[in-house]
């Protein structure tokens, strides 16, 4: 079963950029061994560091969406972030690739 996610996760682009909650995406009221646990749902994840370029010129990812959540787990009422969950992540042209959660705490698993 995968992991819940919570704000010490490393997620990253394809591209190797780190994607970083935003917003609502840390509960307020939930944590996992003491740090925020995060929305998949929540509207904005942003990128820093995308590398991704082509023969133009730079064009980083900038947000992430994540559209496969946990389907039983809630938090604050949204799907909570799984390690498993799969999205896209956006740039100046559009859909630029998936984010992944490259670690991320083991304690708390969920569907």
């Amino acid at each position: 079963m995968p992991n819940l996610v919570d704000m010490s996760a490393t997620m990253s682009c394809t591209h190797q950029g780190q994607i970083m909650p935003t917003g609502s995406a840390p509960s307020a009221r939930v944590s996992l061994g003491g740090q925020p646990a995060l929305k998949g749902t929540a509207p904005v994840y942003t990128i820093a560091g995308c590398s991704f370029s082509t023969a133009a010129g730079p064009n980083p990812c900038t947000t992430a969406q994540w559209t496969v959540n946990a389907t039983r787990v809630l938090i604050e009422g949204m799907p909570a972030l799984l390690s498993s969950s799969t999205g896209i992540t956006i740039g100046p042209l559009g859909v630029q690739g998936t984010p992944s959660v490259m670690v991320s705490q083991v304690r708390v698993t969920g569907q």
